[in-house]
């Protein structure tokens, strides 16, 4: 046979091998972290469960979950052995002191649109804003009694009462 028609089979072994070695260290590395486990130390099962370990045995692992609620899992249902910075964010939201000298956003958009009014001081406080697309001159006067009538009817629709059938 020519190398040309082993080529193919060569690649694919070598692609089978990679990937097998990959798996493998990830399981190895999965099981040097379970291994290290240690009383005190946070973690996350494999369901998404925080807790605390407690006691680690061979093959199980002992997690205080809260209050009086001691639970038993296997070690292989241990998805992360976490750092107790990360523990406390996650579990009960203590921030550490990520960086004092960032500016922290708001959470509502008030600061951002604030104007500098202090400046101002003859003009008037309240400024509205008219938001309509239409222009008061274009609307004719005589539109406003339904328009008034529409917002009535559509504050007595019931929420499927009585009068459904």
């Amino acid at each position: 046979m020519s190398l040309v028609t082993l080529l193919p089979f060569i690649v694919l072994i070598g692609a089978m091998f990679l990937m097998t070695r990959s798996a493998k260290k990830k399981q190895q590395q999965a099981a040097n972290m379970r291994n290290e486990m240690q009383p005190g130390s946070g973690v996350r099962t494999i369901g998404g469960m925080y807790a605390t370990v407690k006691e680690v045995n061979d093959d199980t692992v002992l997690l205080d979950a809260g209050p009086g609620v001691d639970l038993l899992f296997a070690k292989n249902s241990i998805g992360a052995v976490l750092t107790d910075d990360e523990y406390n964010r996650i579990v009960h939201g203590i921030e550490h002191d990520l960086k004092s000298d960032t500016d922290i956003v708001p959470d509502d958009a008030s600061s951002l649109t604030e104007t500098d009014a202090s400046s101002d001081d003859d003009a008037p406080a309240d400024k509205s804003v008219d938001l309509g697309k239409k222009d008061a001159d274009d609307e004719p006067v005589a539109d406003a009694a339904p328009a008034e009538a529409k917002t009535d009817d559509q504050g007595k629709k019931s929420d499927g009462g009585s009068e459904a059938k």
